[in-house]
Protein backbone atom coordinates (compact mmCIF):
# COMPACT_ATOMS: atom_id res chain seq x y z
CA UNK A 1 0.00 0.00 0.00
CA UNK A 2 1.42 3.41 -0.91
CA UNK A 3 2.58 5.45 2.10
CA UNK A 4 0.29 8.36 1.24
CA UNK A 5 -2.85 6.24 1.31
CA UNK A 6 -5.14 6.17 4.32
CA UNK A 7 -5.11 3.00 6.39
CA UNK A 8 -8.29 2.13 8.29
CA UNK A 9 -8.40 0.59 11.73
CA UNK A 10 -10.92 0.04 14.48
CA UNK A 11 -10.57 0.69 18.16
CA UNK A 12 -12.91 -0.75 20.80
CA UNK A 13 -14.06 0.85 24.04
CA UNK A 14 -16.41 -0.68 26.57
CA UNK A 15 -19.72 1.21 26.33
CA UNK A 16 -23.31 0.82 25.15
CA UNK A 17 -23.61 -0.87 21.75
CA UNK A 18 -23.49 1.50 18.84
CA UNK A 19 -23.16 0.43 15.20
CA UNK A 20 -20.02 1.50 13.33
CA UNK A 21 -20.32 4.35 10.82
CA UNK A 22 -21.88 3.38 7.52
CA UNK A 23 -19.45 2.14 4.92
CA UNK A 24 -16.62 1.38 7.30
CA UNK A 25 -14.73 -1.88 6.74
CA UNK A 26 -12.65 -3.01 9.70
CA UNK A 27 -9.47 -4.92 8.95
CA UNK A 28 -9.50 -6.65 12.31
CA UNK A 29 -12.36 -7.27 14.68
CA UNK A 30 -12.16 -5.60 18.04
CA UNK A 31 -9.30 -4.99 20.41
CA UNK A 32 -6.41 -7.27 21.29
CA UNK A 33 -8.12 -7.95 24.60
CA UNK A 34 -11.16 -9.43 22.87
CA UNK A 35 -8.99 -11.54 20.57
CA UNK A 36 -6.92 -12.67 23.54
CA UNK A 37 -8.15 -16.15 24.69
CA UNK A 38 -7.51 -15.27 28.33
CA UNK A 39 -10.04 -12.47 27.97
CA UNK A 40 -12.61 -14.35 25.92
CA UNK A 41 -15.22 -13.33 28.46
CA UNK A 42 -14.92 -9.84 27.01
CA UNK A 43 -16.71 -11.08 23.90
CA UNK A 44 -19.91 -11.12 25.88
CA UNK A 45 -19.59 -7.49 26.87
CA UNK A 46 -21.30 -4.84 24.81
CA UNK A 47 -19.12 -2.30 23.10
CA UNK A 48 -19.08 0.37 20.47
CA UNK A 49 -16.46 0.99 17.84
CA UNK A 50 -14.80 4.25 16.98
CA UNK A 51 -13.18 4.44 13.56
CA UNK A 52 -9.63 5.77 13.29
CA UNK A 53 -7.47 6.41 10.31
CA UNK A 54 -3.70 6.34 10.64
CA UNK A 55 -1.36 8.18 8.30
CA UNK A 56 2.42 8.43 8.79
CA UNK A 57 2.92 11.03 11.51
CA UNK A 58 -0.83 11.57 12.06
CA UNK A 59 -3.68 10.03 14.01
CA UNK A 60 -7.20 11.11 13.06
CA UNK A 61 -10.53 10.12 14.60
CA UNK A 62 -13.67 10.47 12.49
CA UNK A 63 -16.37 12.90 13.67
CA UNK A 64 -18.50 10.01 14.93
CA UNK A 65 -16.05 9.29 17.78
CA UNK A 66 -17.90 9.55 21.05
CA UNK A 67 -16.77 10.02 24.64
CA UNK A 68 -14.40 7.43 26.03
CA UNK A 69 -12.49 6.72 29.23
CA UNK A 70 -8.89 7.91 29.48
CA UNK A 71 -6.34 5.82 27.61
CA UNK A 72 -3.15 5.59 29.68
CA UNK A 73 0.17 4.02 28.84
CA UNK A 74 2.60 2.68 31.47
CA UNK A 75 6.15 1.79 30.40
CA UNK A 76 7.60 -1.00 32.55
CA UNK A 77 5.92 -4.01 34.17
CA UNK A 78 7.85 -4.18 37.44
CA UNK A 79 6.41 -3.14 40.82
CA UNK A 80 6.33 0.56 39.88
CA UNK A 81 4.41 -0.10 36.68
CA UNK A 82 1.90 -2.46 38.24
CA UNK A 83 1.29 -0.37 41.36
CA UNK A 84 0.74 2.73 39.22
CA UNK A 85 -1.72 0.74 37.09
CA UNK A 86 -3.53 -0.58 40.17
CA UNK A 87 -4.08 2.92 41.48
CA UNK A 88 -5.36 4.23 38.15
CA UNK A 89 -7.81 1.36 37.64
CA UNK A 90 -9.06 1.51 41.22
CA UNK A 91 -9.69 5.25 41.30
CA UNK A 92 -10.99 5.80 37.77
CA UNK A 93 -13.73 3.32 36.77
CA UNK A 94 -13.37 3.98 33.02
CA UNK A 95 -9.59 4.23 32.68
CA UNK A 96 -7.84 1.77 30.38
CA UNK A 97 -4.12 1.06 30.91
CA UNK A 98 -1.69 -0.56 28.48
CA UNK A 99 1.56 -1.78 30.10
CA UNK A 100 4.53 -1.90 27.73
CA UNK A 101 7.51 -4.09 28.62
CA UNK A 102 10.77 -4.75 26.75
CA UNK A 103 11.04 -8.32 28.09
CA UNK A 104 8.70 -11.04 26.83
CA UNK A 105 7.68 -11.68 30.44
CA UNK A 106 6.26 -9.36 33.11
CA UNK A 107 7.09 -8.44 36.74
CA UNK A 108 10.53 -6.87 36.38
CA UNK A 109 12.75 -7.09 39.47
CA UNK A 110 10.22 -9.26 41.30
CA UNK A 111 11.12 -11.99 38.81
CA UNK A 112 14.71 -11.02 37.99
CA UNK A 113 15.91 -9.29 41.18
CA UNK A 114 14.37 -10.96 44.22
CA UNK A 115 16.61 -13.77 45.51
CA UNK A 116 15.39 -17.30 44.70
CA UNK A 117 15.45 -18.23 48.40
CA UNK A 118 12.99 -15.41 49.18
CA UNK A 119 9.83 -16.81 47.54
CA UNK A 120 7.54 -15.00 49.97
CA UNK A 121 8.60 -11.65 48.49
CA UNK A 122 7.45 -12.85 45.07
CA UNK A 123 3.88 -13.41 46.28
CA UNK A 124 3.08 -9.89 45.08
CA UNK A 125 3.03 -11.42 41.57
CA UNK A 126 -0.40 -12.87 42.44
CA UNK A 127 -1.78 -9.35 42.92
CA UNK A 128 -0.10 -8.10 39.75
CA UNK A 129 -1.62 -11.01 37.82
CA UNK A 130 -5.12 -10.03 38.90
CA UNK A 131 -4.44 -6.49 37.68
CA UNK A 132 -3.15 -7.73 34.33
CA UNK A 133 -6.27 -9.87 33.83
CA UNK A 134 -8.57 -6.87 34.21
CA UNK A 135 -10.68 -6.03 31.16
CA UNK A 136 -9.28 -2.50 31.46
CA UNK A 137 -5.62 -3.52 31.44
CA UNK A 138 -3.45 -5.07 28.74
CA UNK A 139 0.17 -6.26 28.80
CA UNK A 140 2.26 -5.47 25.71
CA UNK A 141 5.53 -7.39 26.11
CA UNK A 142 8.48 -7.60 23.72
CA UNK A 143 8.20 -3.88 22.92
CA UNK A 144 11.26 -1.70 23.54
CA UNK A 145 10.08 1.86 24.07
CA UNK A 146 12.66 4.25 22.66
CA UNK A 147 13.59 1.78 19.92
CA UNK A 148 10.43 0.08 18.62
CA UNK A 149 8.21 3.04 19.40
CA UNK A 150 9.08 6.58 20.47
CA UNK A 151 7.72 8.18 23.63
CA UNK A 152 6.31 10.98 21.43
CA UNK A 153 4.30 8.38 19.50
CA UNK A 154 2.90 7.02 22.75
CA UNK A 155 2.01 10.56 23.83
CA UNK A 156 0.11 11.08 20.57
CA UNK A 157 -1.88 7.87 21.09
CA UNK A 158 -2.68 8.14 24.83
CA UNK A 159 -4.06 10.75 27.18
CA UNK A 160 -1.11 10.22 29.52
CA UNK A 161 2.16 8.25 29.59
CA UNK A 162 3.85 6.99 32.78
CA UNK A 163 7.52 5.94 32.65
CA UNK A 164 8.15 3.19 35.22
CA UNK A 165 11.02 1.34 33.59
CA UNK A 166 13.30 1.17 36.62
CA UNK A 167 17.11 1.10 36.82
CA UNK A 168 18.51 -1.13 34.10
CA UNK A 169 22.20 -0.34 34.57
CA UNK A 170 24.79 -0.45 37.37
CA UNK A 171 27.11 2.15 38.83
CA UNK A 172 30.61 1.64 37.45
CA UNK A 173 33.56 1.50 39.86
CA UNK A 174 35.65 3.67 37.52
CA UNK A 175 38.94 2.22 38.77
CA UNK A 176 41.83 0.55 36.90
CA UNK A 177 41.35 -3.18 36.26
CA UNK A 178 37.55 -3.05 36.33
CA UNK A 179 37.47 -4.64 32.88
CA UNK A 180 39.45 -7.76 33.95
CA UNK A 181 37.84 -11.21 33.64
CA UNK A 182 36.46 -12.17 37.04
CA UNK A 183 34.98 -8.72 37.72
CA UNK A 184 31.18 -8.51 37.45
CA UNK A 185 28.44 -6.16 38.52
CA UNK A 186 26.21 -7.63 41.21
CA UNK A 187 23.29 -6.68 38.98
CA UNK A 188 24.55 -8.95 36.20
CA UNK A 189 25.32 -11.74 38.69
CA UNK A 190 21.82 -11.52 40.16
CA UNK A 191 20.36 -11.48 36.64
CA UNK A 192 22.40 -14.59 35.81
CA UNK A 193 21.11 -16.76 38.66
CA UNK A 194 17.59 -15.33 38.32
CA UNK A 195 17.24 -16.02 34.59
CA UNK A 196 17.43 -12.56 33.04
CA UNK A 197 17.89 -13.34 29.33
CA UNK A 198 20.59 -10.72 28.76
CA UNK A 199 22.75 -12.28 31.51
CA UNK A 200 22.28 -15.96 30.67
CA UNK A 201 25.77 -16.23 29.11
CA UNK A 202 27.59 -14.64 32.08
CA UNK A 203 29.33 -17.89 33.16
CA UNK A 204 31.23 -16.65 36.25
CA UNK A 205 34.33 -18.64 37.20
CA UNK A 206 33.86 -19.77 40.82
CA UNK A 207 37.06 -21.86 40.98
CA UNK A 208 38.75 -19.37 43.34
CA UNK A 209 38.90 -19.52 47.13
CA UNK A 210 37.95 -15.92 47.94
CA UNK A 211 35.35 -13.51 46.55
CA UNK A 212 35.06 -9.80 47.33
CA UNK A 213 31.76 -7.93 47.14
CA UNK A 214 32.03 -4.14 47.02
CA UNK A 215 29.05 -2.54 48.74
CA UNK A 216 27.09 -3.27 51.91
CA UNK A 217 23.44 -3.18 50.88
CA UNK A 218 20.82 -5.91 50.63
CA UNK A 219 21.92 -6.88 47.11
CA UNK A 220 25.46 -7.44 48.39
CA UNK A 221 24.15 -9.75 51.12
CA UNK A 222 21.90 -11.56 48.62
CA UNK A 223 24.91 -12.27 46.40
CA UNK A 224 27.05 -13.39 49.35
CA UNK A 225 24.29 -15.68 50.58
CA UNK A 226 23.83 -17.31 47.17
CA UNK A 227 27.60 -17.85 46.86
CA UNK A 228 27.82 -19.52 50.28
CA UNK A 229 24.49 -21.37 50.59
CA UNK A 230 24.87 -25.15 50.25
CA UNK A 231 23.54 -25.89 46.72
CA UNK A 232 21.17 -28.51 48.12
CA UNK A 233 19.30 -25.71 49.88
CA UNK A 234 18.69 -23.97 46.55
CA UNK A 235 17.53 -26.99 44.55
CA UNK A 236 13.85 -26.43 45.36
CA UNK A 237 13.88 -22.71 44.47
CA UNK A 238 13.39 -21.08 41.08
CA UNK A 239 17.13 -20.46 40.59
CA UNK A 240 18.11 -21.46 37.06
CA UNK A 241 19.50 -24.94 36.56
CA UNK A 242 22.49 -23.46 34.74
CA UNK A 243 23.38 -21.29 37.74
CA UNK A 244 22.81 -24.16 40.15
CA UNK A 245 25.21 -26.31 38.14
CA UNK A 246 27.96 -23.67 38.43
CA UNK A 247 27.32 -23.20 42.16
CA UNK A 248 27.60 -26.96 42.74
CA UNK A 249 31.16 -26.79 41.35
CA UNK A 250 32.06 -23.61 43.29
CA UNK A 251 35.26 -23.57 45.34
CA UNK A 252 34.52 -20.23 46.99
CA UNK A 253 35.10 -20.59 50.74
CA UNK A 254 35.42 -16.98 51.88
CA UNK A 255 33.40 -13.89 50.97
CA UNK A 256 34.38 -10.39 52.07
CA UNK A 257 31.68 -7.70 51.96
CA UNK A 258 33.47 -4.35 51.77
CA UNK A 259 32.15 -0.88 52.58
CA UNK A 260 33.64 2.62 52.40
CA UNK A 261 32.13 3.65 55.74
CA UNK A 262 31.45 2.04 59.10
CA UNK A 263 28.92 -0.16 60.94
CA UNK A 264 26.53 2.76 61.51
CA UNK A 265 26.24 3.40 57.77
CA UNK A 266 25.56 -0.09 56.36
CA UNK A 267 22.62 -0.13 53.95
CA UNK A 268 21.41 -3.71 54.48
CA UNK A 269 18.48 -4.50 56.76
CA UNK A 270 18.33 -6.64 59.88
CA UNK A 271 16.43 -9.44 58.12
CA UNK A 272 19.20 -9.97 55.58
CA UNK A 273 21.92 -9.72 58.25
CA UNK A 274 20.19 -12.30 60.43
CA UNK A 275 19.97 -14.67 57.46
CA UNK A 276 23.71 -14.35 56.90
CA UNK A 277 24.53 -14.97 60.55
CA UNK A 278 22.37 -18.11 60.59
CA UNK A 279 23.45 -19.39 57.16
CA UNK A 280 24.13 -23.16 57.39
CA UNK A 281 27.74 -24.22 57.01
CA UNK A 282 29.17 -20.71 57.48
CA UNK A 283 30.57 -18.53 60.24
CA UNK A 284 30.87 -14.72 60.39
CA UNK A 285 34.16 -12.83 60.75
CA UNK A 286 33.74 -9.35 62.25
CA UNK A 287 36.60 -7.36 63.77
CA UNK A 288 35.67 -6.15 67.28
CA UNK A 289 37.95 -3.15 66.76
CA UNK A 290 35.50 -1.80 64.17
CA UNK A 291 32.85 -1.53 66.88
CA UNK A 292 34.79 0.23 69.64
CA UNK A 293 32.72 2.98 71.26
CA UNK A 294 29.51 2.07 69.45
CA UNK A 295 27.82 0.52 72.47
CA UNK A 296 27.17 3.89 74.09
CA UNK A 297 25.97 5.46 70.84
CA UNK A 298 23.22 2.94 70.13
CA UNK A 299 20.83 4.61 72.59
CA UNK A 300 20.44 7.68 70.38
CA UNK A 301 19.88 5.77 67.14
CA UNK A 302 16.49 5.41 65.40
CA UNK A 303 14.78 2.11 66.30
CA UNK A 304 15.59 0.18 63.11
CA UNK A 305 19.21 1.34 63.01
CA UNK A 306 19.56 0.61 66.73
CA UNK A 307 18.35 -3.01 66.37
CA UNK A 308 20.62 -3.57 63.39
CA UNK A 309 23.67 -2.12 65.18
CA UNK A 310 22.98 -4.15 68.32
CA UNK A 311 22.91 -7.36 66.27
CA UNK A 312 26.21 -6.42 64.63
CA UNK A 313 27.70 -5.66 68.05
CA UNK A 314 26.60 -8.97 69.55
CA UNK A 315 27.93 -10.91 66.59
CA UNK A 316 31.29 -9.11 66.68
CA UNK A 317 31.96 -8.92 70.40
CA UNK A 318 30.00 -11.57 72.32
CA UNK A 319 31.14 -15.13 72.76
CA UNK A 320 28.59 -17.47 71.13
CA UNK A 321 26.77 -20.12 73.16
CA UNK A 322 27.95 -23.71 73.14
CA UNK A 323 25.60 -24.83 70.36
CA UNK A 324 26.39 -21.87 68.11
CA UNK A 325 30.11 -22.19 68.84
CA UNK A 326 30.01 -25.84 67.78
CA UNK A 327 28.14 -24.92 64.59
CA UNK A 328 30.66 -22.23 63.72
CA UNK A 329 33.61 -24.50 64.48
CA UNK A 330 32.39 -27.05 61.95
CA UNK A 331 31.66 -24.45 59.26
CA UNK A 332 33.61 -24.90 56.03
CA UNK A 333 32.85 -21.42 54.71
CA UNK A 334 33.25 -17.93 56.14
CA UNK A 335 32.05 -14.43 55.42
CA UNK A 336 33.07 -11.09 56.83
CA UNK A 337 32.35 -7.37 56.78
CA UNK A 338 35.30 -5.07 56.02
CA UNK A 339 34.64 -1.46 56.99
CA UNK A 340 36.43 1.79 56.12
CA UNK A 341 37.75 0.47 52.79
CA UNK A 342 37.25 1.96 49.33
CA UNK A 343 38.22 0.19 46.07
CA UNK A 344 41.21 1.76 44.38
CA UNK A 345 42.39 -0.79 41.81
CA UNK A 346 41.58 -4.33 40.68
CA UNK A 347 44.87 -6.26 40.65
CA UNK A 348 45.61 -8.62 37.73
CA UNK A 349 47.12 -12.09 37.84
CA UNK A 350 50.80 -12.37 36.71
CA UNK A 351 49.72 -13.19 33.16
CA UNK A 352 47.22 -10.31 33.19
CA UNK A 353 44.35 -12.57 32.17
CA UNK A 354 42.13 -12.33 35.23
CA UNK A 355 41.62 -10.73 38.63
CA UNK A 356 43.98 -11.74 41.43
CA UNK A 357 43.09 -9.21 44.11
CA UNK A 358 41.87 -5.74 44.89
CA UNK A 359 43.69 -2.74 46.34
CA UNK A 360 41.63 -0.94 48.95
CA UNK A 361 42.16 2.59 50.21
CA UNK A 362 41.78 2.84 53.98
CA UNK A 363 39.22 5.54 54.90
CA UNK A 364 38.06 7.52 57.89
CA UNK A 365 34.71 9.16 58.51
CA UNK A 366 34.11 12.88 58.24
CA UNK A 367 30.86 13.87 59.92
CA UNK A 368 28.51 11.74 61.99
CA UNK A 369 25.62 9.35 61.50
CA UNK A 370 24.28 8.22 58.15
CA UNK A 371 25.41 11.47 56.50
CA UNK A 372 29.08 10.84 57.34
CA UNK A 373 31.43 10.75 54.34
CA UNK A 374 34.42 8.47 53.76
CA UNK A 375 37.75 10.25 53.28
CA UNK A 376 41.03 8.51 52.36
CA UNK A 377 43.75 8.29 54.99
CA UNK A 378 46.52 7.69 52.48
CA UNK A 379 47.00 4.07 53.52
CA UNK A 380 46.14 1.09 51.31
CA UNK A 381 45.89 -2.68 51.65
CA UNK A 382 45.74 -5.47 49.10
CA UNK A 383 43.14 -8.20 49.46
CA UNK A 384 43.76 -11.37 47.40
CA UNK A 385 40.69 -12.74 45.60
CA UNK A 386 39.67 -14.41 42.38
CA UNK A 387 36.21 -12.85 42.02
CA UNK A 388 35.07 -9.23 42.42
CA UNK A 389 31.39 -8.31 42.44
CA UNK A 390 30.50 -4.63 42.38
CA UNK A 391 27.34 -3.81 44.31
CA UNK A 392 27.62 -0.05 44.64
CA UNK A 393 24.21 0.77 43.16
CA UNK A 394 21.84 0.49 40.22
CA UNK A 395 21.40 3.26 37.69
CA UNK A 396 18.60 4.29 35.34
CA UNK A 397 19.24 5.06 31.67
CA UNK A 398 17.60 7.72 29.51
CA UNK A 399 14.86 6.07 27.48
CA UNK A 400 14.33 8.59 24.69
CA UNK A 401 16.19 11.75 23.54
CA UNK A 402 13.00 13.77 23.94
CA UNK A 403 12.48 12.80 27.60
CA UNK A 404 14.31 14.96 30.18
CA UNK A 405 16.96 13.04 32.12
CA UNK A 406 19.42 13.98 34.86
CA UNK A 407 22.55 11.87 34.21
CA UNK A 408 24.17 12.86 37.50
CA UNK A 409 21.26 11.71 39.65
CA UNK A 410 20.15 9.02 37.20
CA UNK A 411 16.49 10.06 37.34
CA UNK A 412 13.88 11.81 35.22
CA UNK A 413 13.46 15.35 36.65
CA UNK A 414 9.99 15.47 38.17
CA UNK A 415 7.75 17.00 40.76
CA UNK A 416 5.73 14.34 42.60
CA UNK A 417 5.86 12.19 39.46
CA UNK A 418 5.03 14.94 36.94
CA UNK A 419 7.91 15.14 34.45
CA UNK A 420 9.16 18.71 34.46
CA UNK A 421 8.32 20.64 31.32
CA UNK A 422 6.35 17.84 29.63
CA UNK A 423 2.60 17.93 30.39
CA UNK A 424 0.96 14.52 30.23
CA UNK A 425 4.22 12.67 30.95
CA UNK A 426 4.77 11.08 34.38
CA UNK A 427 7.22 8.74 36.11
CA UNK A 428 7.19 6.36 39.06
CA UNK A 429 9.57 4.02 40.88
CA UNK A 430 13.34 4.06 40.67
CA UNK A 431 13.49 6.22 37.54
CA UNK A 432 11.52 8.80 39.53
CA UNK A 433 13.37 8.79 42.88
CA UNK A 434 16.55 6.72 42.35
CA UNK A 435 17.27 3.05 43.16
CA UNK A 436 16.41 3.08 46.85
CA UNK A 437 13.89 1.39 49.12
CA UNK A 438 12.00 -1.87 49.02
CA UNK A 439 8.85 -2.97 47.16
CA UNK A 440 6.60 -1.27 49.73
CA UNK A 441 8.46 2.02 49.13
CA UNK A 442 7.82 1.69 45.41
CA UNK A 443 4.13 0.99 46.06
CA UNK A 444 3.69 4.26 47.99
CA UNK A 445 5.70 6.18 45.40
CA UNK A 446 3.69 4.76 42.49
CA UNK A 447 0.34 5.41 44.15
CA UNK A 448 1.38 9.06 44.49
CA UNK A 449 2.20 9.32 40.80
CA UNK A 450 -1.17 7.77 39.93
CA UNK A 451 -2.88 10.26 42.23
CA UNK A 452 -1.15 13.21 40.53
CA UNK A 453 -2.16 11.94 37.09
CA UNK A 454 -5.81 11.61 38.08
CA UNK A 455 -5.75 15.06 39.67
CA UNK A 456 -4.47 16.52 36.40
CA UNK A 457 -7.13 14.61 34.48
CA UNK A 458 -9.87 15.96 36.73
CA UNK A 459 -8.48 19.50 36.46
CA UNK A 460 -8.63 19.35 32.65
CA UNK A 461 -4.84 19.49 32.24
CA UNK A 462 -4.74 16.40 30.01
CA UNK A 463 -6.17 16.04 26.45
CA UNK A 464 -9.96 15.91 26.60
CA UNK A 465 -10.77 14.37 23.23
CA UNK A 466 -10.69 10.66 22.37
CA UNK A 467 -7.30 9.03 21.91
CA UNK A 468 -6.76 5.81 19.92
CA UNK A 469 -4.52 4.06 22.43
CA UNK A 470 -3.10 0.70 21.41
CA UNK A 471 -4.92 0.54 18.06
CA UNK A 472 -2.62 3.21 16.69
CA UNK A 473 0.51 1.79 18.32
CA UNK A 474 -0.32 -1.70 17.07
CA UNK A 475 -0.32 -0.34 13.53
CA UNK A 476 3.09 1.25 14.03
CA UNK A 477 4.59 -1.88 15.61
CA UNK A 478 3.23 -4.09 12.87
CA UNK A 479 4.77 -1.88 10.19
CA UNK A 480 8.12 -2.16 12.01
CA UNK A 481 8.06 -5.94 12.34
CA UNK A 482 7.61 -5.95 16.13
CA UNK A 483 5.66 -8.89 17.60
CA UNK A 484 4.09 -7.85 20.93
CA UNK A 485 3.37 -10.51 23.55
CA UNK A 486 0.06 -10.48 25.46
CA UNK A 487 -0.59 -11.54 29.04
CA UNK A 488 -2.23 -14.75 27.85
CA UNK A 489 0.99 -15.44 25.92
CA UNK A 490 2.88 -15.00 29.18
CA UNK A 491 0.50 -17.41 30.90
CA UNK A 492 1.40 -20.04 28.29
CA UNK A 493 5.10 -19.47 29.00
CA UNK A 494 4.37 -19.53 32.73
CA UNK A 495 2.65 -22.92 32.39
CA UNK A 496 5.65 -24.24 30.45
CA UNK A 497 8.08 -23.06 33.14
CA UNK A 498 6.00 -24.62 35.91
CA UNK A 499 5.80 -27.88 33.95
CA UNK A 500 9.57 -27.98 33.43
CA UNK A 501 10.25 -27.33 37.11
CA UNK A 502 7.77 -29.90 38.37
CA UNK A 503 9.98 -32.91 37.63
CA UNK A 504 12.82 -31.47 39.71
CA UNK A 505 10.54 -30.39 42.57
CA UNK A 506 11.06 -26.71 41.71
CA UNK A 507 8.31 -24.07 41.48
CA UNK A 508 9.46 -23.43 37.90
CA UNK A 509 12.41 -23.72 35.53
CA UNK A 510 12.70 -20.30 33.93
CA UNK A 511 12.92 -19.93 30.17
CA UNK A 512 16.10 -18.03 29.32
CA UNK A 513 16.10 -17.68 25.53
CA UNK A 514 13.70 -15.13 23.98
CA UNK A 515 13.80 -16.99 20.65
CA UNK A 516 12.70 -20.21 22.36
CA UNK A 517 9.89 -18.29 24.04
CA UNK A 518 8.68 -16.97 20.70
CA UNK A 519 8.84 -20.47 19.18
CA UNK A 520 6.75 -21.83 22.04
CA UNK A 521 4.18 -19.14 21.22
CA UNK A 522 4.17 -20.16 17.56
CA UNK A 523 5.86 -16.99 16.34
Amino acid sequence: MAPRCWRWWHWSAWRRTRPPPAGSTPIFGGSDEVRDPANARALGKKRRRVQIRVKPGKLQLLPEAAEQGPQICVVGSGPAGFYTTQHLLKHHPRAHVDIYEKQLVPFGLVRFGVAPDHPEVKNVINTFTQTARSDRCAFRGNVVVGRDVAVSELQAAYHAVVLSYGAEDHQALEIPGEELPGVFSARAFVGWYNGLPENRELAPDLSCDTAVILGQGNVALDVARILLTPPGHLEKTDITEAALGVLRQSRVKTVWIVGRRGPLQVAFTIKELREMIQLPGTRPMLDPADFLGLQDRTKELPRQRKRLTELLLRTATEKPGAEEAARQASAARTWGLRFFRSPQQVLPSPDGRRVAGIRLAVTRLEGVGEAARAAPTGDTEDLPCGLVLSSVGYKSRPIDPNVPFDPKLGVIPNMEGRVLGVPGLYCSGWVKRGPTGVIATTMTDSFLTGQMLLQDLKAGLLPSGPRPGYAAIEALLSSRGVQPVSFSDWEKLDAEEVSRGKGAGKPREKLLDPQEMLRLLGR
